[in-house]
């Protein structure tokens, strides 16, 4: 990676949708350039998915979950990153083995989802910080 593909890589962060002309005309380079650029980043995993950030009033927060220190903490993020509020789980170091970052309808299903992790058999504690703001970087 250049210094090039760090500015795209910047523009498409704040907004996955940029057409490739308008990031071309900002980095100073062709739309061909940057189209071929973000295929190979793409193909070689830097960009690893395009998302969508959503303002839908829901309440958003991080649930840090500590687990047994003989569990495979990626296989636990793994399968609590398929519920459906979940939009990120990070294995993490620290006190904490695995945050989830998740987007519920009330403060309800957060609760519910901080019941669903603490019943799993690797879950030794939870730590909830409800998300107050934002900012895109």
């Amino acid at each position: 990676m250049d210094e090039l593909d760090r500015q795209i890589l910047a523009i498409l962060r704040r907004d996955a949708r940029t057409p490739y002309t308008e990031i071309a005309d900002e980095v100073g380079t062709s739309e061909g350039t940057v189209r071929n650029r973000v295929d190979r980043m793409t193909e070689d995993d830097v960009i690893e998915r395009f998302t969508v950030a959503t303002r839908t009033g829901n309440v958003k927060a991080m649930i840090e979950i500590g687990v047994a220190v003989d569990v495979d903490t990626r296989e636990i993020s793994e399968r609590m990153a398929e519920w459906a509020e979940v939009d990120f789980a990070w294995q993490v170091s620290g006190e904490e083995d695995v945050v989830l970052v998740v987007d519920a309808a009330d403060t309800r299903g957060i609760n519910e989802l901080i019941t669903k992790a603490r019943e799993q058999d690797e879950v030794v504690s939870t730590k909830t910080r409800l998300i107050l703001d934002e900012q895109l970087g």
